[in-house]
């Protein structure tokens, strides 16, 4: 199952002539999980070319406008282009209020069903494959980080076992390949007979605005990337603290706590036209880390032993 990042935008509260504001989908075989909606995010999005009737989440983190103005000009652009599957959102409770408010004075025509869910701590949404989990972040309002968790997969099939079991290659096989176990002439054959140790799913962390703190070490323990607030550098971490951010170094020091495989920084502030001193900050103290750049995808493959 292909599982790959698109940066949507980049900046925080100011656009730059190379950052829009935060976005960030994350494709998953043929469903798209968006997280943040900044103004202007559906540009990036089309041009990303990531198709607009196709299964579809969208997650707000808090009610900043850099995170969920462009929501409503995302939803008309689906409508304009012939959606016609319902779309999830989740976020903050006052999101709903917000939604209906502004579809209903701008006269927003949608051409899909729309479902909401109030966002709480803990699970958000269960699928079958994969889960996604909200944590209280820390910033000056309500916010929220999520992590994507997918869940174990079956172990390696082994043809030899089956056959030595006496099950039929066929379906039968396919069932137990997919972790079901089988009746084979009254007999119960059990999924982990024929199957070796399950594979571990990947993990993707996503902070939203916040300052770093245990709690979200904790929450994020283990991810194979991370995104993360870097909104500025060490020598601005007073105005981190005041507006409730992180910094560089700040989030290399929660991803090197946690054991997350990847760091990506992002949410930076306009005044850095170059992000490099970031970067250089955060690998002080995390051996993996780059800077996410509107239009970035990264691929988030499955260990190179457990394909």
């Amino acid at each position: 199952m292909q599982l790959k990042v698109i940066f949507l935008g980049t900046s925080s509260a100011v656009p730059t002539a190379k950052r829009g504001l935060t976005s960030i989908a994350v494709q998953r075989g043929g469903e798209l999980l968006i997280f943040d909606a900044g103004e202007g995010m559906q540009r990036n999005f089309m041009r990303s070319g990531l198709g607009t009737n196709r299964r579809m989440k969208v997650f707000i983190t808090h009610m900043h406008s850099d995170h969920v103005l462009g929501l409503l000009g995302f939803m008309q652009t689906l409508a304009l282009n012939g959606r016609d599957m319902p779309l999830y959102i989740y976020g903050p409770e006052v999101l709903k209020e917000y939604i209906d408010v502004n579809t209903r004075l701008l006269n927003v025509n949608l051409t899909y069903d729309v479902y909401f869910t109030p966002v709480q701590e803990g699970v958000v949404v269960e699928e079958k494959e994969y889960t996604v989990k909200a944590c209280k972040a820390e910033h000056s309002i309500h916010s929220y980080a999520y992590c994507i968790e997918e869940h174990d997969r079956p172990g390696t099939f082994y043809p030899d076992k089956a056959i030595a079991l006496g099950v039929p290659k066929g379906r039968l096989w396919h069932r137990l390949q997919h972790g079901e176990d089988v009746l084979v002439d009254g007999r119960l054959v059990r999924s982990s007979d024929v199957t070796g140790p399950k594979r571990k799913g990947r993990r993707i962390g996503i902070s939203g605005d916040t300052r770093a703190n245990k709690r979200l070490e904790e929450f994020f323990n283990g991810c194979d990337l991370l995104v993360f607030d870097s909104t500025f550098s060490e020598d601005e971490k007073d105005r981190a603290l005041e507006t409730m951010h992180s910094t560089a170094r700040e989030a290399a020091e929660l991803a090197s706590r946690a054991n997350v495989k990847m760091l990506v920084l992002t949410h930076f502030s306009a005044r850095y036209d170059d992000v490099g001193k970031l970067v250089k900050e955060a690998s002080m103290l995390h051996s993996n880390v780059i800077a996410a750049e509107d239009m970035m995808v990264i691929d988030v493959p499955y260990p190179s032993s457990d394909q």
